[in-house]
C-alpha cells in the first residue's frame, strides 16, 4: 500500500500567499475528493503538485512513499506514481499520445493496442488518439483521453482538477467510472478538486475535505456532499482580519 501525504503545504502565486498550510493523507485506492468556493486554493494546489513554475512553494512537503516530489521535475513526479489532469488539458502540436505515453515511462511495445481498448472503455474513438496531443479534440474527447493515459501508466495516485468541467452527462459517467475502476484494478488513490456533487454519482469518495483560504478547514465522509449541497461554504468560510 502506498501513501500520499502533503503537509503543511504553503504556495505562492503572483506574490500572494494562496495555500497557507495545507495538510491531506491518503492511501492507496481511496477516493478523496476536495471542495470549496472559488479562490480557496484547490487548484493552486494542482498546479503546484504539478510543478507549474509559476506557483513558488514556500514551505511542505508532499511525499509519496518517503520520496518528496517537491524535489523533483514534473517529469519525474510522474515516474514516480503521480498522475495530473488539470481543468484545461493543454494542446501540445507535433506531439503523439503514444510518444507522450513513452516519455513518461510507458513501454512501446504493444503500446498502441493497448490505447485502443483502454480508449473502448471510456468511449472515445481509438483514432482521435492519433492526433497531435489534445489538439482539435472537444473538451469531453480531451478528458477521456487522459483517462486512456491514466489507464496506461495506473499511477500510484491520480490528482484531477475539475475533471467534470464542461463534459456532458455520457462523458461524465465515462470519466467517473474509469476512475472509480482505477481504484480496485491497480489500487490507484484519487484526489478529485471539483464543485459539484454530480461527479460523486458514480465516484464513491472516501473523504471529502472541504478548503477554504488555503487550508482544510473539515473532513468528512460522502455525507459532506449533501452537507455543502444544503447549507453551501459560508459556515466552513475562514474570517480574514
Amino acid at each position: 500500500m502506498s501513501t500520499l501525504t502533503i503537509q503543511g503545504l504553503r504556495v505562492e502565486v503572483a506574490g500572494k500567499e494562496v495555500l497557507k498550510g495545507f495538510d491531506l493523507t491518503m492511501a492507496s485506492g481511496e477516493v478523496h475528493v476536495i471542495m470549496g468556493p472559488n479562490g480557496s486554493g484547490k487548484s493552486t494546489l494542482a498546479h503546484a503538485l504539478a510543478g507549474h513554475p509559476g506557483y513558488k512553494v514556500l514551505a511542505g512537503s508532499v511525499v509519496i512513499d518517503d520520496i518528496e516530489l517537491l524535489d523533483l521535475s514534473a517529469t519525474e513526479r510522474t515516474r514516480h506514481g503521480l498522475f495530473l489532469a488539470l481543468q484545461h488539458p493543454m494542446e501540445v502540436p507535433g506531439v503523439r499520445p503514444i510518444d507522450l505515453l513513452v516519455a513518461a515511462g510507458a513501454p512501446r511495445e504493444g503500446l498502441r493496442e493497448r490505447m485502443g481498448e483502454e480508449a473502448r472503455r471510456v468511449e472515445l474513438r481509438p483514432e482521435v488518439l492519433e492526433r497531435f496531443v489534445n489538439v482539435d479534440l472537444s473538451g469531453g474527447e480531451r478528458k477521456r483521453a487522459e483517462m486512456v493515459q491514466l489507464a496506461i501508466l495506473q499511477p500510484k495516485f491520480a490528482m484531477l482538477d475539475e475533471i467534470d468541467s464542461g463534459l456532458d452527462v455520457d462523458a461524465l459517467g465515462a470519466v467517473a467510472r474509469r476512475l472509480q475502476g482505477a481504484t480496485t484494478e491497480w489500487n490507484c488513490g484519487v484526489l478529485a478538486i471539483t464543485h459539484f456533487r454530480r461527479l460523486l454519482h458514480e465516484l464513491t469518495p472516501t473523504m471529502i475535505h472541504v478548503v477554504s483560504e488555503g487550508r482544510v478547514v473539515a473532513t468528512g465522509g460522502p455525507e459532506m456532499a449533501e452537507i455543502l449541497e444544503k447549507d453551501g461554504y459560508e459556515p466552513f468560510r475562514i474570517v480574514q482580519k
